[in-house]
């Protein structure tokens, strides 16, 4: 989730990436989202393995903020908000 483009961003695993994604976005969920302003969906990454993902989660939090916008940036260039392309 990101608050715009270069913005804030905020990194998290769930198991219903629409709902958690529409708690987000409308202000449902205290915390750092809610207090940035992070409510677009500019990336993620589907995985079958709970536990496989909190561990990915663990090493891209790790991460220099500039890896994280690559990785955005090669999947979503104009960082649009993919919320909708999950229906």
């Amino acid at each position: 989730m990101a608050s715009k483009r270069n913005g804030t961003l905020y990194l998290g695993v769930t198991s219903d990436l629409p709902g958690r994604a529409y708690q987000h976005r409308n202000g449902l969920v205290e915390g750092f989202s809610k207090k940035h302003g992070c409510w677009l969906l500019v990336w993620y990454q589907a995985s079958d393995d709970l536990q496989a993902a909190r561990y990915r989660e663990l090493q891209m939090k790790k991460w220099k903020r500039a890896w994280k916008i690559e990785l955005i940036e090669q999947e979503n260039p104009q960082w649009m908000d993919l919320y909708e392309t999950l229906f």
